[in-house]
């Protein structure tokens, strides 16, 4: 898929829910919900066993989905960006900047994402065709860590992902520092909540945050 599609699409969106769990019908009600919500870039994580058949069974039951982008995160070897990429996977995130997985995914024209918590991981990043960077973990490096980055490379889109909270004030923090768009994952998602089935009060979790993210967009 083209680049600069998804690369819009992320930034309209503001949000990219970050969710893994072993069930794959959970998995789908929970991407129903998502969707439901407004929710068009979803990011399943790589951190259980089973991880890969949820994920290519997800992406087929999102084929109903034809604007919705699943991607893969949590990618830390480029035998998994592979087996993923060759599942569907729209794009891959890693929580470090890898310099295999980016060289992996620049050959294969695969949208990359890395986890960077320096200037010079983020340069590298940029280097290596990434046009989206994934600034983690959020809630160590901080809203100031963005302002800083981006007055040293203003043309570079970031993403905050780690303990960002679904909240008015602490999003806007970091819209205000220069995000571009969060990444939520056990904030957004409880999971208690949805193993009993609360699907609707995910749905309508997501769509507040989603609303308080446009908002402060504009």
């Amino acid at each position: 898929m083209d680049h600069q599609i998804i690369l819009n699409k992320v930034v309209q969106s503001g949000l990219v829910p970050l969710f893994t769990h072993h069930d794959l019908e959970l998995a789908k009600s929970v991407l129903d919900a998502a969707y439901d919500s407004g929710v068009r870039v979803f990011e399943y994580t790589n951190r259980h066993s089973n991880a890969f058949e949820v994920f290519k069974s997800l992406k087929i039951y999102a084929d109903k989905y034809p604007d919705l982008m699943l991607g893969i995160g949590t990618i830390f070897e480029v035998s998994d960006a592979q087996r993923f990429h060759n599942a569907g996977a729209d794009f891959i995130i890693s929580p470090a900047m890898i310099g295999e997985v980016a060289e992996f995914c620049q050959s294969r024209g695969i949208f990359y994402v890395p986890g960077c918590a320096t200037v010079t991981e983020v340069y590298q990043g940029k280097k290596m065709g990434s046009s989206l960077i994934k600034i983690f973990p959020g809630n160590v490096l901080g809203p100031a860590f963005v302002k800083a980055v981006l007055s040293v490379i203003p043309d570079i889109k970031l993403m905050a992902t780690g303990g960002v909270e679904p909240n008015e004030d602490n999003l806007r923090t970091w819209f205000n520092a220069g995000i571009h768009c969060v990444g939520m994952g056990s904030q957004l998602f409880d999971l208690k909540s949805l193993e009993r089935g609360d699907f609707s009060g995910l749905k309508s979790h997501i769509e507040k945050s989603l609303t308080i993210i446009q908002n402060l967009k504009k």
